[in-house]
């Protein structure tokens, strides 16, 4: 059996608020946005590695190490609440080339490698009944324990309903409470049938990815970029290496 034909797509728009120019932003060197190519590259499961963005200079960068930027986004679609199906959609209908299967590497999860990518590739293939994989982990702060307070403030009633349980979960340990994950951004892989078939990114039946420890590590805010540099700094976090030099954000 052949393997299907994926297309990776890296998502970098150019209007990040909580972390500005996130996508451009020099980590250990490089451009935040080369490692996710880079991964995309290394993991060897696509014939191209495109990358979606509303900016001539995102593109540019993303071009120098060694991504196809085929047009750029549509500005209705690089909006802080635009949703990926639309970026998604339109990106996969003016491809002049048609793909089986598609994978998004976000730039937010640097410490995601090539195993990660070729690991998910290698389950949704195992997992025929799935449309997607999309990553996920055990969450931190489970919803058991989470509280919605009433109007005034005054009080406060449990986000889910535990009133039939013989022990309510806000009151028990949390080994105790059944698991519960979450997702991350780390990878998503879905067969394109899906897009059109369901309007969607994901289809209708999701499997499980895990991830491992930093892999599904994210950056989000000013406070997880900081905690990223000192995890390099530090060696307890690792970078995929990139053999070119680095791009000239000044140019």
């Amino acid at each position: 059996m052949s393997t299907p034909s994926a297309v990776a797509f890296v998502p970098a728009r150019s209007g990040s608020e909580r972390v500005p120019q996130k996508n451009v932003r020099p980590l250990a060197g490089h451009p935040l946005l080369a490692y996710a190519i880079e991964t995309a590259r290394q993991s060897g499961c696509f014939e191209r590695v495109v990358v979606s963005t509303d900016s001539e200079e995102i593109a540019d960068v993303a071009r120098w190490y060694g991504a196809d930027v085929p047009f750029l986004r549509p500005s209705e679609y690089a909006t802080s609440t635009s949703p990926d199906i639309e970026w998604l959609a339109y990106t996969l209908d003016h491809l002049e080339e048609r793909y089986e299967l598609f994978a998004l590497v976000r730039a937010t999860n640097p410490f995601r490698g090539p195993d990660v990518v070729r690991r998910g590739l290698e389950q949704l293939l195992a997992t025929p009944e799935a449309d997607s994989i999309r990553a996920v982990e055990l969450v931190k702060q489970h919803p058991g324990k989470m509280w919605l307070l009433a109007e005034d403030g005054r009080t406060m009633a449990p986000l889910l309903d535990q009133s039939e349980l013989d022990a309510a979960w806000h009151a028990g340990q949390y080994q105790a409470l059944p698991e519960v994950y979450s997702q991350n951004s780390a990878l998503e892989i879905a067969w394109t049938r899906v897009v059109t078939d369901t309007g969607t990114r994901e289809g209708n039946v999701l499997a499980p990815f895990l991830t491992r420890g930093l892999e599904g590590f994210n950056v989000d805010d000013e406070e997880e970029w900081e905690r990223a540099e000192w995890l390099v700094a530090s060696g307890d976090a690792t970078l995929i290496p990139i053999d070119r030099t680095p791009y000239d954000l000044r140019r």
